[in-house]
Protein backbone atom coordinates (compact mmCIF):
# COMPACT_ATOMS: atom_id res chain seq x y z
CA UNK A 1 0.00 0.00 0.00
CA UNK A 2 1.17 3.89 -0.55
CA UNK A 3 3.49 4.82 2.00
CA UNK A 4 1.60 7.08 4.72
CA UNK A 5 2.85 10.52 4.75
CA UNK A 6 5.34 11.73 7.68
CA UNK A 7 3.98 15.38 8.59
CA UNK A 8 3.14 15.21 12.36
CA UNK A 9 5.56 11.95 12.84
CA UNK A 10 8.63 12.51 14.45
CA UNK A 11 11.87 10.22 14.60
CA UNK A 12 13.98 11.01 17.48
CA UNK A 13 16.60 8.48 16.26
CA UNK A 14 17.33 9.33 12.67
CA UNK A 15 19.69 6.14 11.62
CA UNK A 16 19.35 2.79 12.61
CA UNK A 17 22.27 1.40 14.19
CA UNK A 18 25.00 -0.74 12.45
CA UNK A 19 25.30 -3.91 12.00
CA UNK A 20 26.84 -5.49 15.31
CA UNK A 21 25.59 -2.27 17.22
CA UNK A 22 23.43 -1.70 19.28
CA UNK A 23 21.48 2.46 19.94
CA UNK A 24 19.90 2.95 23.78
CA UNK A 25 16.05 4.00 23.25
CA UNK A 26 15.38 4.12 26.74
CA UNK A 27 16.72 2.40 29.97
CA UNK A 28 17.20 -0.75 29.46
CA UNK A 29 16.18 -1.07 26.03
CA UNK A 30 18.28 -1.50 23.46
CA UNK A 31 17.66 -1.36 19.50
CA UNK A 32 19.27 -3.58 17.02
CA UNK A 33 18.60 -4.14 13.54
CA UNK A 34 19.00 -7.34 11.27
CA UNK A 35 19.55 -7.71 7.95
CA UNK A 36 16.37 -9.48 5.23
CA UNK A 37 17.49 -10.81 1.71
CA UNK A 38 14.15 -9.56 0.42
CA UNK A 39 12.81 -6.36 -0.33
CA UNK A 40 12.10 -4.71 3.24
CA UNK A 41 15.97 -5.42 3.79
CA UNK A 42 15.12 -5.06 7.63
CA UNK A 43 13.88 -5.82 10.50
CA UNK A 44 14.29 -4.34 13.96
CA UNK A 45 15.15 -5.93 17.39
CA UNK A 46 14.72 -5.15 20.66
CA UNK A 47 16.73 -6.20 23.44
CA UNK A 48 15.63 -5.62 27.61
CA UNK A 49 17.98 -5.88 30.08
CA UNK A 50 16.25 -7.84 32.79
CA UNK A 51 19.99 -7.78 35.08
CA UNK A 52 20.67 -11.40 35.49
CA UNK A 53 19.95 -11.77 31.58
CA UNK A 54 18.80 -10.33 28.37
CA UNK A 55 15.09 -10.62 26.61
CA UNK A 56 15.15 -10.30 23.06
CA UNK A 57 11.90 -9.31 21.40
CA UNK A 58 11.51 -10.67 18.34
CA UNK A 59 14.61 -12.51 15.91
CA UNK A 60 15.00 -12.15 12.56
CA UNK A 61 15.08 -15.27 10.27
CA UNK A 62 17.33 -18.15 10.90
CA UNK A 63 19.96 -17.99 8.61
CA UNK A 64 24.04 -17.97 8.68
CA UNK A 65 23.97 -14.45 8.08
CA UNK A 66 21.59 -13.69 11.26
CA UNK A 67 23.06 -16.22 13.45
CA UNK A 68 26.01 -14.64 13.02
CA UNK A 69 24.73 -10.92 13.50
CA UNK A 70 23.37 -12.10 16.87
CA UNK A 71 26.62 -14.09 17.80
CA UNK A 72 28.58 -10.61 17.39
CA UNK A 73 26.01 -8.49 18.95
CA UNK A 74 26.62 -10.62 22.33
CA UNK A 75 30.54 -10.99 21.87
CA UNK A 76 30.21 -6.97 21.67
CA UNK A 77 27.97 -4.12 22.91
CA UNK A 78 25.65 -7.15 24.67
CA UNK A 79 28.66 -8.89 26.36
CA UNK A 80 28.61 -10.46 29.47
CA UNK A 81 24.96 -11.85 29.70
CA UNK A 82 23.12 -14.35 28.19
CA UNK A 83 19.85 -14.07 26.49
CA UNK A 84 17.29 -15.64 28.55
CA UNK A 85 13.99 -15.25 27.21
CA UNK A 86 12.55 -14.49 23.55
CA UNK A 87 9.17 -12.70 23.03
CA UNK A 88 8.00 -13.48 19.51
CA UNK A 89 5.73 -10.75 18.04
CA UNK A 90 3.94 -13.18 15.97
CA UNK A 91 4.48 -16.18 13.86
CA UNK A 92 5.87 -14.45 10.80
CA UNK A 93 9.77 -16.08 9.99
CA UNK A 94 11.25 -11.96 10.25
CA UNK A 95 10.00 -12.33 13.77
CA UNK A 96 10.23 -16.05 15.11
CA UNK A 97 12.97 -16.88 12.56
CA UNK A 98 15.73 -17.73 15.36
CA UNK A 99 13.17 -18.58 18.99
CA UNK A 100 14.26 -22.40 18.32
CA UNK A 101 17.94 -21.23 18.29
CA UNK A 102 18.02 -19.27 21.21
CA UNK A 103 15.96 -22.24 23.06
CA UNK A 104 18.37 -24.41 22.26
CA UNK A 105 20.41 -22.58 24.08
CA UNK A 106 18.54 -22.26 27.49
CA UNK A 107 16.19 -19.09 26.44
CA UNK A 108 11.99 -19.37 27.02
CA UNK A 109 9.80 -18.81 24.30
CA UNK A 110 7.09 -16.20 25.21
CA UNK A 111 4.62 -15.79 22.48
CA UNK A 112 1.08 -16.32 22.02
CA UNK A 113 -1.06 -19.46 21.89
CA UNK A 114 -1.92 -18.88 18.25
CA UNK A 115 1.54 -17.66 17.12
CA UNK A 116 2.92 -20.48 18.18
CA UNK A 117 0.84 -23.04 16.69
CA UNK A 118 1.19 -21.71 13.68
CA UNK A 119 4.57 -21.43 13.61
CA UNK A 120 5.38 -24.96 14.31
CA UNK A 121 2.49 -26.25 12.30
CA UNK A 122 4.44 -23.99 9.31
CA UNK A 123 8.03 -25.17 10.37
CA UNK A 124 6.80 -28.98 10.00
CA UNK A 125 4.79 -28.65 6.23
CA UNK A 126 7.19 -28.71 4.24
CA UNK A 127 6.69 -28.41 0.37
CA UNK A 128 8.75 -28.81 -2.76
CA UNK A 129 5.79 -27.68 -5.13
CA UNK A 130 3.22 -25.92 -4.02
CA UNK A 131 0.09 -27.82 -2.83
CA UNK A 132 -2.91 -28.39 -5.13
CA UNK A 133 -5.01 -26.46 -2.63
CA UNK A 134 -2.85 -23.29 -2.97
CA UNK A 135 -2.51 -23.80 -6.98
CA UNK A 136 -6.04 -23.72 -6.97
CA UNK A 137 -6.60 -20.50 -4.66
CA UNK A 138 -4.22 -18.92 -7.07
CA UNK A 139 -5.97 -19.74 -10.30
CA UNK A 140 -9.52 -19.14 -8.61
CA UNK A 141 -8.99 -15.23 -7.62
CA UNK A 142 -7.02 -14.66 -10.96
CA UNK A 143 -3.07 -15.08 -10.48
CA UNK A 144 -1.52 -14.20 -14.11
CA UNK A 145 -1.31 -17.66 -15.97
CA UNK A 146 2.24 -17.23 -16.78
CA UNK A 147 3.25 -16.73 -13.30
CA UNK A 148 0.74 -19.25 -12.18
CA UNK A 149 2.75 -21.92 -14.44
CA UNK A 150 6.07 -20.93 -13.41
CA UNK A 151 5.41 -21.15 -9.58
CA UNK A 152 3.46 -24.37 -9.94
CA UNK A 153 7.26 -25.97 -11.02
CA UNK A 154 9.02 -23.65 -7.79
CA UNK A 155 9.81 -24.55 -4.22
CA UNK A 156 7.46 -22.34 -2.52
CA UNK A 157 9.12 -20.44 0.39
CA UNK A 158 8.76 -23.16 3.16
CA UNK A 159 9.22 -21.67 7.19
CA UNK A 160 11.68 -24.35 7.64
CA UNK A 161 14.27 -22.17 5.09
CA UNK A 162 14.08 -19.36 7.17
CA UNK A 163 12.34 -20.58 10.70
CA UNK A 164 14.30 -22.69 13.80
CA UNK A 165 12.58 -25.87 14.55
CA UNK A 166 10.64 -24.82 17.68
CA UNK A 167 10.96 -27.18 20.60
CA UNK A 168 7.99 -28.08 22.60
CA UNK A 169 7.23 -25.76 25.60
CA UNK A 170 6.86 -22.23 25.60
CA UNK A 171 5.46 -19.50 27.88
CA UNK A 172 1.90 -18.46 26.61
CA UNK A 173 1.08 -14.99 26.21
CA UNK A 174 -2.61 -13.62 26.36
CA UNK A 175 -3.91 -10.36 26.19
CA UNK A 176 -4.03 -8.61 29.10
CA UNK A 177 -1.04 -9.73 30.48
CA UNK A 178 1.41 -7.56 32.13
CA UNK A 179 4.66 -9.07 31.33
CA UNK A 180 8.05 -7.65 33.26
CA UNK A 181 10.94 -6.91 31.30
CA UNK A 182 13.48 -4.56 31.01
CA UNK A 183 13.03 -3.55 34.84
CA UNK A 184 9.50 -2.56 33.57
CA UNK A 185 6.28 -3.96 33.28
CA UNK A 186 4.33 -4.14 29.97
CA UNK A 187 0.87 -4.69 29.44
CA UNK A 188 0.00 -6.85 26.66
CA UNK A 189 -2.39 -5.38 23.63
CA UNK A 190 -3.06 -7.95 20.59
CA UNK A 191 -3.30 -6.83 17.09
CA UNK A 192 -4.95 -8.80 14.25
CA UNK A 193 -5.00 -8.28 10.37
CA UNK A 194 -1.39 -8.71 9.54
CA UNK A 195 -0.96 -11.56 11.98
CA UNK A 196 -3.34 -13.42 14.24
CA UNK A 197 -3.09 -11.92 17.70
CA UNK A 198 0.37 -9.84 17.72
CA UNK A 199 1.95 -9.29 20.57
CA UNK A 200 2.12 -5.22 20.80
CA UNK A 201 4.21 -3.94 24.31
CA UNK A 202 2.70 -1.00 26.26
CA UNK A 203 4.61 0.22 29.03
CA UNK A 204 3.31 1.37 32.54
CA UNK A 205 6.01 3.56 33.79
CA UNK A 206 6.95 5.52 30.97
CA UNK A 207 5.70 6.02 27.04
CA UNK A 208 7.45 3.20 25.53
CA UNK A 209 5.50 0.79 22.78
CA UNK A 210 6.93 -1.88 21.38
CA UNK A 211 4.96 -2.30 18.13
CA UNK A 212 6.24 -4.92 16.14
CA UNK A 213 4.31 -5.03 12.66
CA UNK A 214 0.74 -3.69 13.71
CA UNK A 215 2.17 -0.39 14.39
CA UNK A 216 4.73 0.93 11.82
CA UNK A 217 5.11 4.62 10.86
CA UNK A 218 6.09 4.44 6.99
CA UNK A 219 4.73 1.62 5.46
CA UNK A 220 1.06 -0.43 6.05
CA UNK A 221 1.59 -3.64 6.67
CA UNK A 222 0.50 -6.55 4.76
CA UNK A 223 -2.73 -8.17 5.05
CA UNK A 224 -2.95 -11.35 3.11
CA UNK A 225 -5.88 -14.04 2.05
CA UNK A 226 -4.30 -17.25 1.41
CA UNK A 227 -5.71 -20.74 0.53
CA UNK A 228 -5.70 -21.75 4.25
CA UNK A 229 -8.80 -18.99 5.18
CA UNK A 230 -9.85 -18.17 1.68
CA UNK A 231 -13.25 -16.02 2.55
CA UNK A 232 -10.81 -14.43 5.91
CA UNK A 233 -11.67 -10.29 6.14
CA UNK A 234 -8.08 -9.19 7.85
CA UNK A 235 -8.83 -5.68 6.53
CA UNK A 236 -12.44 -5.72 8.86
CA UNK A 237 -9.57 -7.05 11.99
CA UNK A 238 -6.95 -4.51 10.89
CA UNK A 239 -9.12 -1.46 11.23
CA UNK A 240 -10.77 -2.39 14.30
CA UNK A 241 -7.20 -3.16 16.15
CA UNK A 242 -6.01 0.23 15.15
CA UNK A 243 -9.60 2.15 15.98
CA UNK A 244 -9.46 0.09 19.29
CA UNK A 245 -5.21 0.87 20.09
CA UNK A 246 -6.59 4.73 19.78
CA UNK A 247 -7.87 4.82 23.34
CA UNK A 248 -4.12 4.06 24.46
CA UNK A 249 -1.83 5.71 22.34
CA UNK A 250 -0.34 9.43 23.28
CA UNK A 251 1.38 11.99 21.00
CA UNK A 252 4.71 11.38 23.22
CA UNK A 253 4.54 7.80 23.02
CA UNK A 254 7.85 6.25 21.75
CA UNK A 255 7.02 3.61 19.27
CA UNK A 256 9.44 0.86 18.36
CA UNK A 257 8.20 -0.55 15.28
CA UNK A 258 9.43 -3.90 13.53
CA UNK A 259 10.96 -2.08 10.52
CA UNK A 260 11.80 1.65 9.70
CA UNK A 261 12.52 3.96 12.70
CA UNK A 262 11.19 4.50 16.36
CA UNK A 263 8.62 7.33 16.11
CA UNK A 264 6.20 9.39 17.83
CA UNK A 265 2.88 11.09 17.20
CA UNK A 266 0.80 7.78 17.29
CA UNK A 267 -2.54 8.77 17.09
CA UNK A 268 -1.90 10.60 13.75
CA UNK A 269 -0.26 7.55 12.76
CA UNK A 270 -3.31 5.28 13.72
CA UNK A 271 -5.67 7.57 12.07
CA UNK A 272 -3.40 7.60 8.62
CA UNK A 273 -3.36 4.10 8.81
CA UNK A 274 -7.43 3.84 8.95
CA UNK A 275 -7.69 5.96 6.37
CA UNK A 276 -5.12 4.38 4.00
CA UNK A 277 -6.96 1.51 4.26
CA UNK A 278 -10.48 3.45 3.40
CA UNK A 279 -9.50 5.45 0.92
CA UNK A 280 -7.97 2.39 -0.98
CA UNK A 281 -11.02 0.35 -0.45
CA UNK A 282 -13.09 3.72 -2.36
CA UNK A 283 -10.49 3.98 -4.84
CA UNK A 284 -11.27 -0.14 -5.29
CA UNK A 285 -15.08 0.22 -4.85
CA UNK A 286 -14.69 2.74 -8.45
CA UNK A 287 -12.58 0.27 -10.03
CA UNK A 288 -15.22 -2.62 -9.57
CA UNK A 289 -17.84 -0.77 -11.86
CA UNK A 290 -16.33 -3.28 -14.04
CA UNK A 291 -16.08 -7.06 -13.30
CA UNK A 292 -12.56 -7.42 -11.97
CA UNK A 293 -10.26 -10.82 -10.79
CA UNK A 294 -8.07 -9.93 -8.11
CA UNK A 295 -4.94 -9.44 -10.33
CA UNK A 296 -6.58 -6.52 -12.01
CA UNK A 297 -7.16 -4.97 -9.09
CA UNK A 298 -3.72 -3.55 -8.40
CA UNK A 299 -3.36 -0.38 -9.79
CA UNK A 300 -6.08 1.39 -7.36
CA UNK A 301 -5.11 -0.56 -4.36
CA UNK A 302 -1.17 0.57 -4.25
CA UNK A 303 -0.48 3.30 -7.44
CA UNK A 304 2.73 1.95 -8.41
CA UNK A 305 3.65 -0.90 -10.59
CA UNK A 306 4.12 -3.89 -9.17
CA UNK A 307 7.13 -6.34 -9.87
CA UNK A 308 6.91 -10.31 -9.98
CA UNK A 309 9.05 -10.00 -7.01
CA UNK A 310 6.27 -8.27 -4.97
CA UNK A 311 3.68 -9.82 -7.21
CA UNK A 312 2.65 -12.70 -4.33
CA UNK A 313 1.92 -10.28 -1.70
CA UNK A 314 -0.19 -7.31 -3.81
CA UNK A 315 -2.03 -10.54 -4.94
CA UNK A 316 -3.15 -11.79 -1.66
CA UNK A 317 -3.59 -8.01 -0.60
CA UNK A 318 -6.03 -7.64 -3.08
CA UNK A 319 -7.91 -10.33 -2.27
CA UNK A 320 -7.86 -9.16 1.45
CA UNK A 321 -9.38 -5.74 0.17
CA UNK A 322 -12.17 -7.38 -2.02
CA UNK A 323 -13.38 -9.71 0.29
CA UNK A 324 -14.12 -6.97 2.72
CA UNK A 325 -15.91 -5.10 0.36
CA UNK A 326 -17.61 -8.59 -0.49
CA UNK A 327 -18.59 -8.48 3.09
CA UNK A 328 -19.60 -5.36 3.65
CA UNK A 329 -21.62 -5.40 1.15
CA UNK A 330 -20.62 -3.62 -1.64
CA UNK A 331 -19.18 -5.75 -4.27
CA UNK A 332 -20.46 -9.13 -4.80
CA UNK A 333 -18.52 -11.93 -5.94
CA UNK A 334 -18.93 -14.94 -8.63
CA UNK A 335 -17.75 -17.57 -10.55
CA UNK A 336 -17.06 -16.91 -14.53
CA UNK A 337 -17.19 -20.09 -16.79
CA UNK A 338 -13.54 -21.42 -15.76
CA UNK A 339 -14.29 -20.93 -12.30
CA UNK A 340 -12.18 -17.74 -11.75
CA UNK A 341 -13.99 -15.30 -9.69
CA UNK A 342 -14.96 -11.89 -10.57
CA UNK A 343 -16.24 -9.34 -8.16
CA UNK A 344 -18.14 -6.38 -9.31
CA UNK A 345 -19.18 -3.24 -6.93
CA UNK A 346 -22.94 -2.85 -5.89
Amino acid sequence: MDGAPKSGLRYPFPAPPDAGQVIPVADGVFWARLALPMALDHVNAYVLDDGDGWTVFDTGFDDSATRDAWTALLAGPLKGKRVQRVIASHHHPDHIGLAGWFQAQGAELWTTRTAWLMARMMVLDEQDRPNRETLEFWRRVGMDPDILAQRATERPFNFCDRVAPLPLGYHRVADGDVVHAGARDWVVRLGQGHAPDQITLWSTSCNLVLGADQLLPSISANLGVYATEPDADPVAEWLATCDGLKEFAFDDHLVLPGHKLPFTGLPLRLRQMIENHQGALKRLHGHLATPRKAGECFAPLFKREITQAVYGLALVEAVAHLNHLTATGRARRWADADGVYLWQAV
